[in-house]
């Protein structure tokens, strides 16, 4: 008789490993077209935010660490603060979701995370703190940065990486093409996002 750790497929083993692992079964991916997911999460002045909040509005969702290479290239060449400040001239909601978990690289506490607003010259709307890495999960934000487009009716428009360089190099960024731009551009002519899902390219989130 075959033992029956072996005559398992591997991808019965894998879910087998998932389960084990995260303590119960894989959460769904996100997927354009469809309601994004739902969270509750508290911002660093204390407010509740959930997607029901954004009801009616364009929202944007950018998974950050700022000790990652990858997000000092696009805050340090201002290319991250120039996109926040086009999105609110537009009417565009812009929340920065921080999702490292305590102990972990990226974690700050609520006054950490508005200092560090202030210093950089950043524009979000609200910065989220998901210490429990749940809204994390729930939209599979794999890395920092991972961008988020939300449509007014809630439906997701956008998700995947900030641009085509995925380097940590800031002088790439002039010649990059931004996918979130262009896809906040489609949204607001009523069009389909051209490039709905691309890859995301930084550190992997701190959960």
């Amino acid at each position: 008789m075959i033992p029956f750790h072996r005559s398992l497929s591997r991808s019965l083993q894998g879910a087998l490993l998932a389960v084990a692992v995260l303590g119960g079964p894989a959460l769904a991916e996100p997927q354009i077209g469809q309601p994004a997911p739902a969270f509750s999460v508290t911002d660093t002045q204390g407010k509740i935010w959930t997607l029901e909040d954004l009801a009616g509005h364009t929202a944007v969702l950018e998974w950050t660490n700022h000790d990652c290479p990858y997000v000092r290239k696009h805050y340090g060449a201002g290319n991250m603060q120039a996109l926040q400040r086009e999105a609110a001239g537009q009417e565009v909601l812009w929340l920065s979701v921080i999702s490292s978990a305590p102990g972990k690289q990226g974690h700050v506490t609520p006054a950490e995370a508005d200092a560090l607003t202030q210093a950089r010259g950043a524009a979000p709307t609200a910065v989220l703190l998901d210490e429990s890495g749940v809204m994390g999960r729930a939209y599979a934000a794999r890395t920092t940065p991972h961008l988020y487009l939300i449509a007014p009716d809630g439906t997701l428009a956008y998700m995947g990486g900030i641009d085509d360089r995925p380097t940590s190099d800031p002088a790439d960024i002039p010649a990059a093409k931004s996918y979130i731009r262009a896809a906040l551009a489609d949204l607001a002519s009523g069009r389909p996002v051209t490039e709905a899902v691309t890859r995301p390219y930084g550190c992997s989130v701190k959960y």
